[in-house]
């Protein structure tokens, strides 16, 4: 397979890790970087031995010939530039979240769309090996059909102190990790009907919400709770380890701290360690994250050398991101939302 020519616009805190995965995919290099920040296009561009360096998306785009571009910007800047990307016909990952709003997700989809171009949301939670896991013992079959479901990410872990600029939004965990949660709760038990939820801040020294609970009527009939806490302290400190409870017709699922998934079903009982491999990259308790982020950047390579659609593709993100927007929505009314009324 030949290789691709890829550049990363944005160089901050998470995109180191989406420059070790793309050194570790065969098919896929990163040529040419570009962020405003001088200093970080210095030291990734160092660290990576990337000599092709941009302060400006639109001079990127003008000299290179590229097969793909990763947006790892923060998020006011996603539209202009997957916009861009399009106007470029260059294929196109996003970071997550994908947009300020869902009217700025929906254009993006049909700029792409228009453009025949792909669109991909680095949406990698679901990539996990541990969530991939329970997936697989969903599709067996073992514990029947799936009538109800906890997602749980609940911790006390300073995530303030890498990205800073997480504590001064007015929009905090259900727009930062929340999205996960919630993706994972779409990717294991379907689609969302509606969606109920609360929101709190724990934490005085933020402008965001630290803890929400989201209840979910899925389409299928199953009900689902999806709760996120940066408030919760624990004995044993869990992060970045989402957990997991299913409850079906012919048994159930548990996704424990540690990476022990219990399962009970037609089979018996059976207790599985599903821990993430350590990528010689990587770095304890990230490193299921980590792993993710190959896995999702491997999937991309693949689809665009199969030609299939991403998993998590921009239209895909729209039911997720929907979610968020519920979400918020929900916890000002105190009221029920229909997801299908956001999506039209």
């Amino acid at each position: 397979m030949a290789t691709l020519s890829g550049a990363l616009i944005g160089c901050g805190f998470f995109a180191v890790n989406q420059m070790h995965a793309w050194r570790d995919i065969e098919g896929a290099a990163i040529v040419a970087i570009c962020d405003r920040d001088p200093e970080r296009l210095r030291i990734v561009g160092d660290q990576f031995g990337v000599a092709r360096r941009y302060t400006d998306a639109a001079a990127l785009f003008a000299a290179e010939t590229l097969d793909f571009v990763d947006i790892a910007t923060t998020v006011a800047s996603h539209r202009p530039l997957v916009e861009m990307a399009a106007a470029n016909r260059v294929p196109v990952i996003c970071q997550k979240p994908f947009a300020p709003t869902l009217a700025d997700a929906k254009a993006m989809v049909a700029a792409c769309a228009e453009a025949g171009v792909p669109l991909m949301v680095h949406e990698n939670f679901r990539w996990q090996s541990p969530v991939q896991a329970v997936r697989a013992m969903l599709d067996s079959r073992e514990i029947g059909t799936p009538f109800f479901g906890r997602i749980s990410f609940r911790s006390a872990y300073d995530v303030f102190s890498g990205q800073p600029y997480l504590a001064t939004g007015k929009r905090f965990i259900v727009e930062d990790l929340g999205i996960h949660i919630l993706d994972i709760a779409r990717f294991l038990l379907g689609d969302v009907k509606s969606l109920t939820a609360r929101t709190a801040r724990i934490n005085p020294a933020i402008a965001g919400e630290d803890v929400a609970t989201m209840l979910m009527d899925h389409k299928n009939g199953a009900i689902s709770v999806v709760d996120c806490s940066y408030a919760t302290r624990l004995a044993v400190e869990p992060f970045p380890e989402t957990l997991i409870e299913i409850d079906g017709s012919d048994g159930t699922l548990r996704l424990a701290q540690g990476y022990q998934l219990t399962v009970t079903g037609k089979s018996g009982t059976t207790v599985t360690d599903v821990s993430p491999p350590l990528l010689p990259w990587a770095s304890r308790p990230w490193h299921n994250i980590q792993e993710s982020v190959l896995a999702i950047q491997r999937h991309w390579v693949d689809c665009i050398a199969s030609g299939k659609g991403p998993a998590t593709s921009g239209a895909d993100n729209l039911k997720t991101f929907a979610l968020v927007e519920a979400a918020y929505t929900g916890a000002a009314s105190r009221q029920p939302v229909r997801i299908d009324d956001l999506l039209e």
